[in-house]
């Protein structure tokens, strides 16, 4: 049961870690999940305060990557239509990755641009508003995939620890 436990733990980590970038997965929860996962192991010893701390951090990450991007949008003058722009760009980005790793940079900043133009700003207003929703956006991205890649690390440095007790059959 320990192996099953281990291969969910790390599926769920790396679903968290793409989840930092698809705006469909709640990334740091599900990577959360994967840690939840690793200590239901009989194997790895109960720590309560990781699992709390970090679910913790996971909660507040989730609820900072709803307010950043609307703080951006806002801070810059923008609307809920280049906000949704940025999530249609990200969106193209993912289906379409004719660009790689440059287009999902690219794709959102474009949507944002085009959501704004739609919503009737001037060209000059919707490319302030767009950079506001691009920088909001990457934030956010930035926060998600750092508390991801943490999980990851302290995933891997449990496993390590208690390697000797994981892997005796």
């Amino acid at each position: 049961m320990d192996i099953l436990f281990l291969a969910l733990g790390f599926v769920f980590i790396i679903l968290g870690i793409l989840g930092s970038f698809l705006p469909v997965l709640p990334g740091p929860p599900l990577s959360w999940v994967g840690l939840l996962f690793l200590y239901l192991t009989k194997s790895v010893p109960d720590n309560w305060w990781v699992l709390g701390i970090t679910l913790v951090i996971a909660i507040l990450i989730l609820v900072l990557d709803y307010i950043i991007p609307v703080v951006g949008t806002k801070r810059f003058g923008g609307s809920k239509a280049g906000m949704i722009g940025t999530t249609v760009g990200l969106v193209i980005a993912i289906i379409f990755p004719v660009l790689g790793i440059l287009g999902i940079i690219i794709w959102p900043f474009i949507g944002a641009f085009v959501g704004e133009l739609i919503n009737k700003a001037d060209s000059k207003n919707a490319l302030k508003s767009a950079f506001g929703s691009f920088i909001g956006f990457l934030t956010g991205t930035f926060l998600k995939f750092a508390v991801a890649i943490a999980y990851l690390v302290i995933f891997i440095k449990v496993i390590i620890t208690n390697s000797e007790a994981l892997f005796s059959f």
